[in-house]
């Protein structure tokens, strides 16, 4: 059974699938990144209280240490997404056409058979740190909250591989279709020509805001 494509030939079911995941990965990255803003909040008001009062924060080591999975892991989908990871552009770049879609689809199957054996790895962590009832030695924090953390993250992410590996299926069945839902190599001209719209974008938006200010 095929899946429903657009009016434009583009497949939905696909689309609608990318859709509401990025939904959700927009929400744990977002998390992520609101975890590393309360912890420096945090670290400020922990090197002003013990500088200057003599009062530090309680268990701020024990805190830091649980957060760290929250900023390191939730927005590991997000980046893979985006392309935002270290990736071996320099080999990549040199292909074209069917030969780069099968050398990216080949590198999306490693990452999901380690991602996989992470997810299994990690729910054995917390599963026992859940039975044992295993805390922070300071405060004593349930550790077992940081450490589910990591296996739904990389869960999310394993969809996402999941989804990339169709897309570049779909482009190695047929080099010439739309790349959707996968990272795009960009060359330099490239990248420069999208900074100088952004940049010019911006000062378009700047100078008409100046413009009605003044009227």
């Amino acid at each position: 059974m095929t899946s429903p494509s657009a009016p434009s030939g583009r497949p939905g079911t696909y689309i609608r699938f990318d859709g509401w995941l990025r939904g959700l990965e927009n929400a744990f990255n977002l998390v992520a990144a609101a975890s590393i803003l309360l912890l420096m909040m945090l670290a400020v008001v922990q090197i002003v209280g013990r500088n200057a009062f003599n009062w530090p924060v309680p268990g701020f080591i024990d805190i830091t240490e649980q957060a760290m999975a929250v900023f390191a892991f939730m927005g590991i989908a997000y980046c893979q997404r985006v392309g935002g990871h270290i990736r071996m552009e320099l080999f990549l770049g040199k292909l074209s056409g069917r030969a780069m879609w099968i050398a990216e689809m080949i590198g999306i199957i490693g990452i999901w058979i380690v991602v996989a054996a992470l997810i299994y790895g990690s729910w054995f962590h917390f599963e026992r740190s859940w039975s044992f009832g295993d805390s922070t030695i300071d405060i004593g924090l349930p550790t077992w909250p940081s450490k589910l953390v990591i296996p739904v993250a990389l869960s999310l992410l394993l969809l996402r591989l999941t989804l990339q590996l169709y897309g570049y299926w779909r482009l190695v069945r047929d080099p010439s279709a739309e790349p959707i839902a996968v990272p795009v190599i960009s060359d330099v001209e490239s990248v420069a020509k999208h900074e100088i719209e952004e940049a010019l974008g911006d000062d378009a938006d700047e100078a008409s805001g100046k413009e009605g200010t003044h009227r």
